[in-house]
């Protein structure tokens, strides 16, 4: 794609530890070369990036839904960056809520949109009245905690954390501005942090995790300054609070490349920190393969636009880990069933303090874990019962990922395929036919009764 320059400027790159000059170049593309148009961005977007505009502010459609559009793509929303404060923005906007403390931010809520409005960001000042506030501020470990230090939008692109999100779209001249290069990595594919990578990472590790997504959701390769400490970088996502974890766990499996996420995860010793049961069960040697095989199904449901259940993936991702439970204390003497019940909740119980399952998700996954025992006792009323139980789609459709992935036998997921299609004689019928397959019990011989005595 042409560019055009139109500025020099000279700057310090963030998070360089060794504060280096850099030679950066401000570049505007107009709009006779480039794809975005304002017919591709929301109404919601315009309305908000008009206001701003008109009240005197600087305004800018950023990141994501740039780098989309420019992609070929259409993005799921769309964020605007501006100079002015949190606190003017929602003064503007009836419909808007402040949010953040770690970084404060504006949604302003167009039904069931959210346009996500944040505050030019600059780098940190070593000032008295700038530590006084206590606006920048980082953990032991490098963690950012605070980054409520607003700066001009050259300031800003240098905050931000890859530079193909570095992009801003200016809807009063149609161009697209770009400070970091990114329309040159967008060409050529690649993910590169803007800034060191170690000391980036180590402010927020889960750039770590949102560059494996970037590189499985656009088949983008990890530039290699940029990959080189993720590996020795991962254990640092164990000081991210679960609940965070949480959400970029969906993120990183719901986005339709499940199975190339979790290939990048492994690569990278990012699915410990996210996983450790499961991590652990699989350099045992437990088989991934029904992971892989539930990824593959996700992905294909959400090509054909169907949603995805987190309880359920949540549930194919510590499968592994379940088995290992479960055998262990089979071994140790427990029956089948409390041996279950007793590893689901051991499983569980480690999980949630990597990623916080909210209980809203783990009830199902368990339930669906205890129904691949019942699934297969179908004899009497069993069946009817397990039909109408509430998670036995999500159990049946376990049912058939095991299956596909080579750990049971096939024949049960079609028998109850064919047991949900079939009308209530047949159902009957399939029912008879299957006990007198089954084995006959033998039937005990009754004592003769003892005669009385004459």
């Amino acid at each position: 794609m042409p560019k055009r320059l139109v500025d020099k400027l000279r700057a310090f790159i963030p998070g360089n530890g060794k504060k280096k000059p850099r030679q950066y170049q401000r570049q505007e593309i107009p709009r006779d070369q480039h794809n975005l148009s304002r017919s591709m961005i929301s109404e919601a977007a315009r309305k908000v990036l008009h206001r701003l505009n008109k009240s005197g502010f600087e305004a800018y459609l950023v990141g994501g839904g740039v780098r989309d559009i420019l992609l070929g793509g259409q993005p799921k929303d769309f964020d605007i960056a501006t100079d002015a404060t949190p606190e003017e923005v929602h003064d503007l906007f009836r419909n808007s809520r402040l949010i953040g403390r770690r970084f404060r931010i504006v949604h302003v809520v167009f039904g069931r949109e959210i346009i996500e409005v944040t505050t030019f960001r600059g780098n940190a000042r070593n000032t008295e009245e700038d530590l006084a506030e206590d606006e920048h501020k980082t953990s032991e470990h490098g963690l950012l905690l605070r980054d409520n230090v607003y700066g001009t939008q050259e300031e800003d692109a240098l905050r931000r954390d890859f530079t193909i999100n570095a992009l801003y779209y200016c809807i009063r001249d149609f161009t697209v501005i770009d400070f970091t290069s990114g329309v040159e990595d967008m060409e050529n594919r690649l993910i590169r942090l803007i800034g060191d990578p170690e000391t980036r990472y180590r402010e927020d590790p889960v750039r770590m995790l949102r560059a494996i997504r970037f590189a499985a959701k656009l088949g983008f390769d990890i530039e290699p300054e940029t990959e080189a400490p993720i590996r020795e970088l991962a254990p640092l996502l164990t000081h991210i609070p679960p609940a965070r974890l949480f959400d970029e766990v969906l993120k990183l499996l719901s986005a339709g490349h499940g199975e190339a996420t979790y290939d990048l995860l492994l690569d990278y010793g990012l699915l410990s920190p996210l996983f450790p049961e499961t991590a652990r069960a699989l350099e045992a040697g437990e088989p991934d393969e029904l992971i892989r095989q539930a990824l593959r199904n996700t992905d294909a449901r959400i090509a054909r636009g169907k949603s995805v259940s987190p309880y359920f993936m949540f549930a194919a991702m510590l499968w592994p880990a379940l088995q290992v439970e479960w055998r262990r204390r089979q071994d140790n003497g427990d029956p089948v069933q409390p041996a279950l019940h007793g590893a689901i909740g051991k499983v569980i119980g480690r999980q949630v303090q990597a990623t916080a399952i909210p209980k809203r998700f783990s009830g199902p996954m368990k339930e669906i874990w205890e129904m691949q025992m019942r699934l297969p006792r179908r004899q009497g009323k069993r069946a009817f019962g397990t039909l109408t139980h509430p998670r036995f789609r999500a159990a049946y459709d376990f049912l058939l990922v095991r299956e596909a992935a080579g750990e049971i036998e096939p024949g049960l997921g079609q028998w109850w395929t064919d047991f949900q299609q079939a009308d209530e004689q047949g159902q009957e019928k399939m029912l008879t036919q299957l006990g007198s397959a089954g084995p006959r019990k033998r039937r005990k011989r009754r004592k003769p009764a003892n005669k009385p005595s004459s």
